[in-house]
């Protein structure tokens, strides 16, 4: 029987807590998801003044980085690299984002979950959420 393991309750609402934290410190708001290993959302947060498009991107985040093991934009790069490319309608789901701002959570070398943050700068989501990511990896 294989166990899977997952980021808790708690430990969502932390790592969310970091985040917007974070975004109140320098006057900025965004969206902020954690999913489960499957993608799925544990625990949401859409900041006063964040977009409400970046509510179903920080979603399809999360979820993308969860069921792919790899950060979106690592998706992306790769989608667009010219040698390597491929139309990211591969995955067979729309869901599925190569925008920067998705990190799976590894913990004892599976993924527990996935941290995504959407509505700043692709860099801005990518630092909020390895910020959130940092609350909950452990190796």
């Amino acid at each position: 029987m294989k166990i899977q393991h997952c980021i808790t309750y708690s430990e969502a609402r932390a790592v969310i807590d970091a985040i917007v934290a974070r975004c109140l410190e320098t006057n900025r708001a965004a969206v902020a998801v954690v999913a489960d290993p499957h993608g799925e959302m544990i625990a949401f947060a859409r900041m006063d003044g964040a977009p409400l498009t970046s509510i179903r991107i920080a979603e399809n985040k999360a979820w993308s980085a969860a069921r792919e093991r790899k950060p979106t934009k690592e998706i992306g790069e790769k989608a667009l690299a010219k040698a390597e490319s491929f139309d990211i309608a591969y995955f067979g789901d729309p869901k599925f984002l190569g925008w920067p701002g998705g990190i799976p959570v590894w913990r004892h070398g599976q993924v527990v979950g996935s941290v995504a943050v959407s509505g700043l700068t692709g860099a801005e989501d990518v630092e909020l959420a390895e910020l959130g990511a940092t609350f909950v990896a452990a190796e």
